[in-house]
């Protein structure tokens, strides 16, 4: 049970700092958000470390670390793209059902036995994720204030391509953060968890390393002002929150069960979107609500499992 309390912990937490990311990216370069709520992130698991890392790591751990640090910035760069250039219920879902079905494909290949039950809510989690944040109508027309727009042009034709070509964008950012998020999923998994959060402090690392790197080969390190700084740091506060949450989640339950809890994220994000910036929630997104709400129960009654 402790397993699947953490898990639904990073998934609030992960769908947090999504929301801010997306609010913040849309008014500065993704590589600025993207280093800065690392750089936070970063910091919040140093703080942490001395009281869960009881000994030096080793190196097994670290690399394992390093791997999933590379997925979570790669992933985190292609999100927040994604969110740039479209609504929020158009990259998330996606990214969200392609690292929970990853991960369940890894979980079940390591040998993981999850029972009927769980199995059964992992199954419905998939359809309940995408269902969450659907759209019954253009996702760019639900979108509140803060949505992106499609490119202005002589004629109803030029924008409708606009629009296209944003979701389009949208469509394959979701699809490539989904793989590098699966990467995170699985890399901690495997990590162990003997070294404390040693090997999220590696992943930690890595992330500020890729994205400084991007940054700097982009010319793209410099403080992008208070409010959105604000919002990049805190989608990197939320983000801390989220790994850890996950990290003692997967150890102390199945791969297959944890990483499917914690991608349902995409579902915080549409509640917020919909509270704070008036983004409809159309009735296969409550039916999406319900169908998530029943895979939890579903995997509680069936337990998360032990991963060891």
């Amino acid at each position: 049970m402790l397993a699947i309390v953490l898990a639904l912990a990073s998934a609030i937490a992960y769908g947090g700092s999504d929301y801010t990311a997306g609010l913040a990216s849309r008014g500065v370069s993704v590589i600025q958000v993207t280093l800065l709520g690392a750089a936070a992130s970063a910091l919040v698991v140093a703080a942490a470390l001395p009281f869960a890392a009881p000994h030096p790591p080793g190196a097994a751990s670290l690399a394992w670390g390093a791997v999933a640090g590379l997925g979570e910035a790669v992933g985190a760069l292609a999100l927040y793209h994604g969110f740039r250039h479209a609504a929020f219920s158009v990259a998330g879902p996606l990214s969200a059902v392609g690292a929970a079905g990853f991960a369940v494909l890894a979980g079940l290949a390591f040998g993981e036995r999850p029972s009927a039950l769980a199995l059964t809510g992992i199954v419905l989690a998939l359809p309940a994720i995408v269902g969450v944040s659907a759209s019954a109508v253009s996702a760019e027309a639900q979108a509140g204030p803060g949505a992106p727009q499609a490119s202005a042009g002589p004629g109803e034709a030029v924008g409708e391509e606009g629009q296209a070509r944003g979701r389009f964008t949208g469509v394959a950012a979701g699809l490539i953060a989904g793989a590098c998020f699966a990467l995170l999923f699985i890399g901690l998994d495997r990590a162990g968890s003997r070294d404390g959060l040693w090997p999220v402090a590696g992943a930690s690392a890595a992330e500020v390393a890729v994205a400084a790197v991007v940054a700097a080969a982009t010319r793209n390190i410099r403080w992008p002002g208070t409010r959105l700084g604000l919002l990049a740091a805190f989608t990197g506060v939320t983000g801390a929150g989220g790994i850890i949450a996950y990290f003692f989640a997967t150890h102390d339950g199945f791969l297959a069960v944890t990483a499917v809890l914690a991608s349902l994220y995409p579902g915080v994000t549409i509640v917020l979107a919909r509270v704070l910036l008036g983004e409809k929630l159309t009735a296969l997104r409550l039916a999406g609500l319900a169908l998530a709400a029943a895979c939890v129960a579903l995997i509680a009654a069936g337990g998360a499992g032990g991963a060891g």
